[in-house]
């Protein structure tokens, strides 16, 4: 009896244990995902101002400019709109001129590229084209340079980096100017084709230095810069540093003094006279402080009387 209750006991357990073999594991719990917060982008209470043109590579000179005068060796590319026979590249001869079709030889050299469209738009308008549309840009420039002449260390030719430079870039580059020269520069352009040459313009080289003349003269190639000899004046008599001194435009006696260091103490501002050359004979007149020196002036200091 008792060995059949241990085999019905026996039958449950197996048949227990293969109903929980039976059921599927239970999944494992998952901890609840959390979406990230979105990340908030620091802003300042206040913002830095950009300056104009930030942020953007610096680019060389553009060859349109309309400063920019077009010479021999020159690559140019001319656009003629809706016109593939006229759009290409042409080169500036040593003459001066390109060969187009339709239009023979074209003087170009010594225009600016402005003056070419111009005269290039005139030329197609009055035979071939009822309105043509011209584009005039240098494919390449020819090798540019000012010669530095005068009163500076280094004489000769100065490359000009762009299609451009400044007078203050071509004398720091020509080694700055000599002891004996003057304060005025000046600088000659070359004359366009069948023009005379224009006047010399005069520049102050002092003011130039400081930044008060000269930001609007720019160098193109062929152009001339003198740094002539300076003009001169003597002081002679009861100033403290006698001798002989650079004549700047304007000068006077009164200036003149200061310049020789002043007066000395026994020197007088009075009865004061020049040696000057007149009619190729040298004079002496009396002058005031504020009479204008001349070059080759010698100024003469003479001592009070008591």
């Amino acid at each position: 009896m008792r060995t059949n209750h241990l085999l019905i006991a026996a039958a449950l357990i197996q048949i227990a244990a293969a109903r929980i073999a039976a059921q599927p594991p239970a999944a494992p719990k998952v901890a609840p995902t959390q979406t990230p917060a979105p990340a908030t982008t620091y802003k300042p209470d206040f913002e830095i101002p950009t300056p104009p043109g930030s942020g953007q590579s610096r680019s060389e000179p553009s060859a349109s400019s309309d400063g920019y005068v077009i010479g021999p060796q020159d690559n140019l590319s001319i656009i003629v709109t809706d016109e593939a026979d006229l759009t290409g590249k042409y080169r500036v001869d040593t003459d001066g001129t390109i060969s187009m079709p339709y239009l023979s030889r074209v003087p170009v050299a010594g225009l600016s590229l402005a003056e070419a469209q111009d005269k290039i738009t005139a030329m197609l308008k009055k035979d071939f084209l009822r309105n043509p549309q011209v584009r005039i840009e240098v494919d390449q420039f020819k090798a540019r340079s000012v010669l530095m002449t005068g009163e500076v260390r280094q004489q000769g030719k100065v490359t000009l980096p762009g299609t451009t430079m400044s007078l203050l870039e071509a004398l720091a580059l020509a080694g700055s100017a000599t002891q004996n020269a003057s304060n005025e520069v000046l600088i000659m352009h070359p004359p366009k084709p069948g023009e005379k040459a224009p006047e010399p313009i005069v520049v102050n080289r002092r003011d130039l230095e400081l930044g008060k003349v000269g930001r609007d003269i720019a160098l193109q190639d062929g152009d001339i810069v003198n740094v002539p000899v300076a003009k001169r004046f003597y002081i002679s008599g009861f100033v403290k540093n006698p001798g002989s001194f650079v004549l700047d435009a304007s000068t006077t006696v009164g200036q003149a003094i200061v310049l020789a260091g002043g007066l000395t103490d026994r020197g007088s501002d009075r009865r004061l006279t020049i040696i000057r050359t007149l009619k190729g004979q040298s004079v002496e007149v009396s002058v005031k402080l504020e009479d204008p020196v001349l070059a080759n002036d010698e100024i003469k200091v003479k001592s009070r009387f008591f």
